[in-house]
Order: structure tokens, then C-alpha cells, then sequence
């Protein structure tokens, strides 16, 4: 029997709240790695115009050495016939670099179906998990144009050939997100985005969420179609809208009424600055129960949003056209959305964090001045125009995130692969403040005591990453910031701010994560296992906060319970062979463990 120990912070899930703590968990800025044609360790023969990137996702370990791989597409590739399409596998290391590639087109990988010109093969691309019981991973594609409209479904062999596919036609997917088992058979579900759809009116957009039954067939009585005319949807779309975007998000019940939350962008709306809808989904027939409307000064969304004319033909900033749900950034509780505006300027990325109520309690962007990713960014780059959840890629307790671009020699497209860590900012003691050091980010002018531009928490702790602040000053009152380095000292606040100190200031820790304290020590058994999942904890007395949680690796939810003795089994015999993330929060603490169910 092997027994595993594990302190590592997880990845996506922490949900450590900052009322009356004395530590806050945030997540920030780990460096990035930069993918296309001759860089990040990716090697192919890229054309001008293939839109490498167009759309991407996490594959699962297609080829068992342990690590994610990633599947891309390149909706333009000229394979066969002019546009016809093509995907890649990217075989991934553990530092986000990609250690090979395999190509899956008209003429290579193995694939045997005709694609015609124009027929865009690999606009949407999504990890599906396996699908036909051999213990690889599979991937859903879909081929939105041309007369041989489909959505495939593609068993894959290790090395990330083709073994066979399943060929869904006239299945409308420009975007194409895997949004969990929605109704527990087992597989992986998907919507389909079809924003150019004229449904209610002119290019109204529309979704479709799609079930397959064991043979990768999509099962028709049972899709469920949401637009202006279908699914409960309802008021609220115009013309031009492009509701459905290239991305949905499934957030789960973040408000936890039973109805589940998903997040669909709408990136043509209001003139082109673009808006995302939070609908709520009835939990058994997925029609929308209601729903919420986030744009420019609408539902805790303060930025400004592009409009006019664009370069390339389009209008405005383009707001939503992206999604992807990415886990519990501020430790609220409640999970967090990325979006984009990828026509705004070069191209910004957001991070939008959430309140239970479904409206944005505050936003931090991630673009060529902000985010501390130092990105350099070219005008005109289109960053964030599709984004994926990978996950702890590293192994380390950080996550990975992509954002694709559409620069690259000729415009052939690139990804952007950003780490994100987890950092602690400890309380000082009562109210602080941090005086002398050297000031790296300031929002107050002392001299008239006035605050320029008054920062969320978020924002402020984004502002101690960006600068490499050892300490932070912040005023939960007017929104006043301060970053210092280690120089400072600190001093009793006559005006009610508040010192922090970060642990991941450079100076004072490794790029290593701090391990977790080994109080509440915790033994997990048999791991891997091939049913039940047993905890053991040194713990003798319980509250309602101490709690286990299970997580797939792409973030949904498996189980949940309360913790209330010394031993605890969980029933894993349902669930398929795979990776997933077991979360325990006990007395305050909180631990993440990798198991394996074979």
C-alpha cells in the first residue's frame, strides 16, 4: 500500500476567504511562454494566414508521460485544399514548451475523411476526455464551413494519430467548449457556438449543448438550443449581437440556488464593444431559468470598451468573444471568469472576479502594461481571441492558462502560455501602515490626501506582483495603494489602512511555493486506487468548515462532503479511470492531493 503526503497549493480551487484572516491567497503573474512557428519548441511549416491558435484546449496525457498536452487548431490550413483546415497535438513539457507535434489534416495524422476548401477543419478544437475506453484521451473538432458541415469526434492513438472518428454533419460549431458531464452518462458534454446564426434575427447568434451516446454520435432529442427564439432565453439579443462568441464557460452553481451557471459571450454587442451573458440553466432540462447581461457599466464592469472601426473590417473592442472558467483567483469562493477584448488596442486579457450573485466584484487586465506579464505585445496582436484552462501544468501548485494571438511570422498565429502562482499577503496586526523604502506603485498623493485611482484589493495586490513589492499598503476605505520595497518599515495607520507583507516578493522566497503548515496532518490511502478513497486526519474535534471536495482536472466538481471524524472513505467507483484534485479545508486549513483512479 503507498501512501501519499501532499502540501502542494492546488492549482485552480482555493477558497480561503479574507474576512477576518490574518492571510489572504492571491493569484498572480509567473512568467509566460511564447508558442508559434520556430519558438517555445514548436516546429512545423506554418503558411501566412493558417491562424494557428484560432482555437485550442487541454487534451488530458495523450501520450502517458504525466504531463498535459494541448490540442491547436489552425482553421486555415491549406492541407488538401485551400482553407481546408488542419489540427495539431502539441506533446507538452512540464515548463509549458512543447517537446513535439503531431498534424492531424486532409493528408496527415491519419485522418481519412475528405475536407473541401474553406471547410476550416479545427475552427473549434476541445479536449472531450476518452471517449471510446482505451485510456487515451480524445478530442472533438469541428468543420463549420463549407457543404460539408461537421463535428468530429476523433479516437486518438498515443502518439496523437488518428485511430478512428466519429463524424457528426451538419453540426454548426465556430466556437466549441467541453462544459463537464452535464448529465452524468459518463462522457464529456459540448456546446457548440454558432454567433453567426440568424436565429430571432440577423446574426443574433445561438448555442447548442451536445450529447453523445457510447458510439461519439450526437444524440438530437436530447440538444438543447438557446438563442433569441429557443431555450428560454428570452428578450434581450439584437441583430448583429453574435451571441455564443468562440467560447462558453460552465461556471457550475456559483450562486446555489441548484441551477447551474454558464458564461456566453456576445463580442459584437452594443456596437462592437461587446458584452458576456451569465445565464442560469435549469439543472435538469439546461433551458435558461435567468440571466445577466456584463458590458461597459453594466453589472460591476467599469472599464471602458473600444468602439468605431477596426483594422480588419470589425467594430469595437470585442469584449467576450473569448471564455474560459479558470478556478478561485481571490479565495472567495466563488469561481472566476478570463475574458478578453482582443480588438482593444494590442489586445487585452481580463480576469473578471465574481460575486455569488453572478455580477463582477472587480476585474484586473492582463495586456502590454498591465498584468506583470511584460508580454510586448505588437498593435493589432488580437491577444486573448481564444482562451483555454490547462491547469497545473508545472506540477508545482501553479495553473496555465492560453491566450492565442494572431501574430507570428506572416500572421500565422501564436500562443501565449501564462503561469499563474499563488501568493500569500500576510495581515499585519491591526491597523499599519509601511513607511520610508522606496515607493514602486502609488495611488495617493499624500500632500492633499486624495486618491487617483482607487484600486480594488485585486487590483492592488496585482500592482505588488507587477512592481515586485516586498510590502503593501491598502485602504479598504477609498481604495488607496501602495507598493514599497523591502526597505520599509512598518508604522501604527492613523487612517485605517491596512500592511500587508508578500511571500512571493523575490527577495524573501525561492520560485518555489511555500508548503502548506503540517498542522491537521492529513494521510490519504490507497492512492492510486481502483474504488474507495480513504482520509485519515489527526483532528479530533469538527465544524461545518471542514470539508472535502473532489475536482477533475479541467475544474468541475465531482463530490463534496462535510468532514466529521478521523476517517472518511469516498466512493470513487463511478467515476472514470484519470487524474482529479481532492480538496480538504480543515480547522482554516487548506490542502490539495493528486489522485489516481486506474
Amino acid at each position: 500500500m503507498r501512501y501519499y503526503k501532499l502540501t502542494t497549493i492546488i492549482t485552480l480551487l482555493l477558497t480561503a476567504t479574507f474576512t477576518n484572516a490574518q492571510v489572504t491567497t492571491q493569484w498572480g503573474p509567473d512568467g509566460f511562454v511564447k508558442i508559434e512557428e520556430g519558438s517555445g519548441g514548436f516546429f512545423a511549416t506554418l503558411d501566412a494566414g493558417d491562424r494557428f491558435a484560432r482555437d485550442h484546449d487541454q487534451a488530458g496525457d495523450i501520450n502517458g508521460d504525466g504531463v498535459i498536452d494541448l490540442v491547436i487548431g489552425a482553421r486555415s490550413d491549406d492541407d488538401g485544399a485551400t482553407d481546408a483546415g488542419a489540427v495539431y497535438i502539441l506533446f507538452m513539457n512540464n515548463d509549458g514548451t512543447v517537446q513535439s507535434n503531431q498534424k492531424i489534416s486532409a493528408t496527415q495524422g491519419g485522418f481519412t475523411d475528405t475536407l473541401l476548401a474553406n471547410n476550416f477543419f479545427g475552427y473549434g478544437v476541445a479536449g472531450i476526455g476518452d471517449y471510446d475506453g482505451d485510456n487515451i484521451p480524445d478530442i472533438a473538432v469541428s468543420a463549420p464551413a463549407s457543404t460539408n458541415i461537421a463535428l468530429y469526434i476523433i479516437h486518438l492513438n498515443s502518439n496523437g494519430t488518428v485511430k478512428s472518428f466519429v463524424k457528426n454533419s451538419n453540426i454548426m460549431a465556430q466556437g466549441l467548449s467541453a462544459v463537464g458531464d452535464l448529465n452524468n452518462d459518463g462522457r464529456i458534454d459540448l456546446v457548440a457556438c454558432d454567433p453567426r446564426s440568424n436565429q430571432g434575427g440577423i446574426l443574433r447568434g445561438a448555442i447548442q449543448i451536445l450529447f453523445f451516446d457510447a458510439s461519439s454520435n450526437v444524440v438530437p432529442a436530447n440538444s438543447v438550443h438557446i438563442s433569441s427564439t429557443q431555450g428560454g432565453f428570452g428578450t434581450g439579443l439584437a441583430d448583429n449581437d453574435q451571441f455564443g462568441g468562440r467560447e462558453v464557460a460552465m461556471l457550475g452553481d456559483i450562486d446555489n440556488d441548484g441551477t447551474l451557471e454558464m458564461a456566453v459571450g456576445a463580442f459584437m454587442s452594443d456596437g462592437g464593444k461587446g458584452a458576456i451573458w451569465i445565464l442560469s440553466l435549469d439543472s435538469n432540462n439546461f433551458n435558461v431559468v435567468s440571466k445577466l447581461k456584463i458590458t461597459e457599466g453594466m453589472n460591476g464592469f467599469t472599464d471602458t470598451l473600444t468602439t468605431g472601426a477596426n483594422p480588419n473590417g470589425t467594430a469595437g473592442a470585442n469584449f467576450g468573444h473569448a471564455l474560459s472558467k479558470i478556478g478561485d483567483l481571490n479565495g472567495d469562493g466563488v469561481p472566476d471568469l478570463m475574458t478578453g477584448a482582443n480588438q482593444q488596442d494590442e489586445g487585452w486579457g481580463y480576469i473578471l472576479y465574481l460575486n455569488s450573485n453572478k455580477t463582477v466584484k472587480t476585474f484586473t487586465r492582463i495586456n502590454n502594461t498591465d498584468g506583470g506579464f511584460d508580454l510586448a505585445l505588437s498593435n493589432e496582436a488580437r491577444f486573448s481571441r481564444s482562451i483555454s484552462f490547462i491547469g497545473d501544468l508545472r506540477g508545482d501548485g501553479t495553473i496555465a492558462v492560453n491566450y492565442g494571438g494572431r501574430s507570428g511570422a506572416g500572421s500565422t498565429g501564436t500562443l501565449y502560455l501564462l503561469f499563474f502562482k499563488p501568493c500569500d499577503f500576510n495581515q499585519e496586526s491591526g491597523y499599519n501602515h509601511w513607511t520610508g523604502g522606496n515607493i514602486l506603485y502609488s495611488n495617493w498623493t499624500h500632500s492633499t490626501l486624495t486618491v487617483s485611482d482607487s484600486l480594488t484589493f485585486e487590483q492592488c495586490t496585482f500592482k505588488a506582483f507587477e512592481t515586485d513589492a516586498a510590502y503593501m499598503t491598502y485602504n479598504f476605505n477609498d481604495g488607496r495603494c501602495i507598493c514599497k520595497d523591502s526597505t520599509a518599515t512598518l508604522t501604527v495607520s492613523t487612517e485605517l489602512s491596512t500592511a500587508f507583507s508578500n511571500q512571493c516578493y523575490s527577495g524573501l522566497l525561492s520560485t518555489d511555493l511555500i508548503e502548506l503548515n503540517a498542522d491537521n496532518e492529513i494521510i490519504i490511502y490507497p492512492n492510486p486506487t481502483n474504488n474507495v478513497l480513504t482520509l485519515k486526519v489527526d483532528q479530533t474535534s469538527f465544524s461545518e468548515r471542514d470539508r472535502l471536495q473532489l475536482f477533475s482536472v479541467i475544474g468541475e466538481q465531482l463530490y463534496s462532503s462535510n468532514i466529521n471524524s478521523q476517517q472518511t472513505t469516498v466512493d470513487l467507483s463511478k467515476i472514470p479511470e484519470g487524474t482529479y484534485i481532492l480538496i480538504t479545508s480543515i480547522d482554516g486549513i487548506q490542502k490539495s492531493f493528486k489522485i489516481l483512479k486506474e
